[in-house]
């Protein structure tokens, strides 16, 4: 069986002149070619600031970019009719797509209401710093220009826990709608900041059922529509996972397959809320292992003070490995965004090799590193931003050979603070499969790692072209194999 590869294919500076969605269904026989077997798109629905928008403030879900609201028909990547284009495209190449699912908050209410609150503090959801009373806020939807079509639920104030916007006082606090009185905030997984329910924009309250019924059935209306394949689930830590079960539920009996569905649970100071997710979540979904990728930003920042022995320590692919999905960088953690940090240019080659060339966990590849990225604009202090973001010729190599040679038994090599490596043995379903991977974070490097038997008298070569030498396995199966200072080497079977 292949080894599984999906791709982010979006990040927030996307700003090519072809529109996202056309893109995708010009690639998918590429991504086909380099060993990608899933496609994450970004959310493809309307948002409250329309053709702009990333598409995380969410507006109307039955809005793929088929009506006139907030300002334009198509979404930021395209028409529904692209969408579903893409969508097949990458089905023709056998590759799965995978929505992006924001079930969090609804954002560009169409009509004002008055309702009863009490504020919070910040740092302590739990604790109520007002008595009731009552603002105007942005909390009902309508949808005038979709007219009920698909659906004719109409989203109001019983629908929202919280909002952070009180239209008539002009003021921002973090207001708890009274629906459910004294009892504050729905229960979520996040304890952070006391009760983390409450992230942005109009809460969801999963404690109404109406909410809950209407998501479910929104949830047949897309797999009929689009025939997606698997879903990300956004910010799942703010989210009551009974929810997200139920409705995970509802649509693998209603179809009677198994989605692929991997969940945000954004986290990097340790694995216990990740481990309590799992728990929560019965094992239903694959995790990003955001652990992970923190310990790539920090060893690129630490260079050779970073003891590469520890880099699976505290991490979701060291605890619950047929769980993880593992990264090097996403859209979050890009230059100028909120949860900002990217790994150094130096490691991400290092970190790829670690995330498409091991056993463990399902790897995930960020667009910017296959088709670069480039953004030019200014903050608010009018400042000029710029970030350029440079693509990663390894990144490729690497996955074609994941999908071609990454295979067989591992054999670690995780003896030293700075070079480390491993080998897979190969199998005989991928002919010539087998590779020796070794890295180094300090001083060129050299360690003796063992392949195997088989390919005893066997000639390997450096795949990524760091290294000219050739390298000869002896009669026990073993070689003394090599790799630059501060990059890594990937040896193959000579063709």
């Amino acid at each position: 069986m292949q080894n599984l590869t999906i791709i982010q294919y979006f990040h927030w500076y996307y700003n090519e002149d072809q529109n996202l969605w056309t893109k995708v269904a010009n690639e998918a026989a590429h991504l086909k070619e380099i060993g990608v077997t899933g496609v994450w798109l970004p959310p493809a629905y309307k948002a409250s600031t329309g053709g702009y928008s990333v598409g995380y403030d969410v507006y109307d879900l039955f809005d793929l970019g088929e009506f006139d609201q907030k300002g334009s028909v198509n979404t930021r990547y395209g028409s529904k009719a692209d969408y579903l284009k893409a969508i097949k495209a990458l089905q023709d190449q056998g590759i799965n797509a995978i929505a992006d699912i924001v079930f969090n908050h609804k954002a560009g209410g169409d009509e004002l209401e008055k309702i009863q609150v009490r504020t919070v503090n910040p740092n302590d959801r739990n604790e109520f710093t007002s008595d009731v009373f009552e603002i105007e806020a942005w909390t009902k939807f309508t949808f005038p220009n979709r007219a009920g079509k698909y659906s004719e639920f109409i989203w109001d104030k019983q629908c929202f826990s919280g909002v952070d916007w009180a239209e008539d006082r002009k003021e921002t606090a973090i207001y708890v709608i009274q629906n459910f009185g004294d009892e504050g905030f729905e229960k979520v997984p996040s304890t952070e900041l006391g009760n983390y329910d409450y992230l942005m924009f109009n809460d969801i309250d999963y404690r109404n059922r109406s909410v809950v019924e209407e998501l479910k059935y929104w949830g047949e209306w897309l797999v009929d529509t689009t025939n997606i394949d698997g879903f990300r689930l956004d910010a799942v830590k703010h989210i009551n996972p009974d929810f997200i079960k139920e409705w995970i539920d509802h649509l693998e009996e209603k179809y009677q397959r198994k989605f692929f569905v991997v969940a945000e649970d954004w986290n990097v100071e340790n694995t216990e809320s990740q481990e309590e997710y799992i728990r929560l979540m019965e094992g239903k979904v694959q995790i990003f292992d955001s652990l992970l990728h923190h310990n790539f930003f920090l060893a690129s920042k630490d260079g050779n003070g970073f003891d590469m022995r520890t880099i699976f320590d505290n991490t979701l692919l060291a605890i619950s490995p047929e769980l993880a999905v593992t990264f090097v960088d996403n859209h979050d953690s890009q230059p100028l965004q909120a949860l900002e940090s990217y790994v150094e240019f130096w490691f991400r080659p290092i970190a790829y090799a670690i995330i498409l060339l091991r056993e463990q966990g399902i790897p995930c590849l960020f667009f910017p590193d296959l088709y670069g990225g480039i953004y030019d604009d200014k903050d608010n202090q009018g400042e000029d931003c710029h970030v350029q973001l440079a693509i990663l010729p390894e990144v490729e190599v690497m996955s074609k050979m994941r999908a071609s040679l990454a295979y067989g038994e591992q054999r670690d090599y995780f003896d030293h603070n700075n070079c480390v490596g491993w080998t897979r043995a190969g199998n005989d379903e991928y002919e010539n499969s087998g590779l020796a991977v070794l890295l180094s974070t300090g001083e060129e490097g050299f360690k003796q790692m063992e392949m195997g038997q088989r390919f005893a008298g066997k000639t390997f070569v450096d795949a990524l072209g760091h290294r000219e030498q050739e390298v000869i396995i002896d009669e026990n199966g073993w070689a003394e194999f090599q790799c630059d200072a501060g990059s890594v080497s990937v040896w193959v079977l000579k063709s």
